[in-house]
């Protein structure tokens, strides 16, 4: 069900939404049919703001300094004089390019990069676009360079699941950080791994997942299950209790959030 953030005088419906949503179970969610279907979530009022920042509908995640959803714009251009917060973009569909002075980025359906706190970029699209975005407010202190996320990754070995949380022997894990905020608690960048099972863990973390390559089946501590694969995106809620299964090599772009 979408909602309106911030109605004046309805502040009963937003402590009643407050308590929901800190009621449920933490979980996954799948992001691409989040965007595709404009009843759900927590819709702008209207703003006299650029339409980067304005045309946007957020998942109805717990208060705090992560904030994930969708952008929806149609052929249109704009400029966005000072980026609030770190963010992670992925387009779902259609392109958008972003000028900083001389510099362009083009991002086309399935790239990403991450627009630093403190940005200033000059955005446009000849047709209708869908980008999924991971904000996180609290990151200050970066130059401003709108960071793409590398689509040939120089990946080295990276840690891997603990062995007591394993169901099959242990994986090969690789990665490659793009962007790390100067606090480090966000990062964004691409991994891969060899195929393993393991029970579920309890998220400490938010992250949105990319799939590249490969598919991956979870199950959260209410017994729900979803397999996604290549393409897919969706997002692994903070206190989140899930099992993860890959069958074969599963690569993927993420975005997390891991408080210190």
């Amino acid at each position: 069900m979408k909602v309106q953030h911030n109605l004046p005088g309805d502040e009963m419906s937003e402590l009643q939404r407050l308590a929901t949503v800190n009621s449920r179970p933490r979980s996954f969610i799948d992001l691409k049919a989040f965007a595709s279907d404009a009843s759900q979530g927590i819709a702008l009022a209207a703003s006299p703001g650029d339409r980067f920042l304005s045309s946007r509908r957020f998942v109805d995640l717990p208060p705090g300094p992560v904030t994930a959803g969708v952008i929806t714009l149609a052929a249109d251009s704009g400029a966005v004089s000072l980026q609030p917060a770190d963010e992670f973009v992925v387009v779902a569909e259609g392109t958008i390019m972003f000028r900083q002075a001389e510099r362009v980025l083009t991002l086309n359906a399935g790239s990403s990069a991450v627009i630093p706190e403190g940005a200033y970029f000059a955005w446009s699209t000849q047709g209708p676009v869908s980008i999924i975005f991971m904000r996180y407010q609290g990151a200050q202190g970066t130059d401003g360079t709108i960071v793409p996320i590398d689509d040939a990754p120089q990946l080295e070995p990276s840690g891997t699941p603990s062995e007591e949380l394993l169901l099959t022997p242990t994986p090969q894990c690789r990665n490659q950080t793009d962007y790390r905020s100067p606090d480090e608690q966000f990062n964004c960048g691409t991994w891969d791994s060899t195929p393993y099972h393991r029970v579920a863990m309890l998220y400490h973390h938010h992250e949105l997942m990319h799939l590249l390559e490969g598919s991956v089946t979870f199950v959260d501590e209410t017994g729900r299950g979803a397999t996604f694969s290549r393409g897919d995106i969706f997002l692994v809620e903070q206190g989140a209790q899930c099992s993860w299964e890959s069958r074969e090599h599963v690569a993927k772009v993420y975005a997390t959030y891991r408080p210190a």
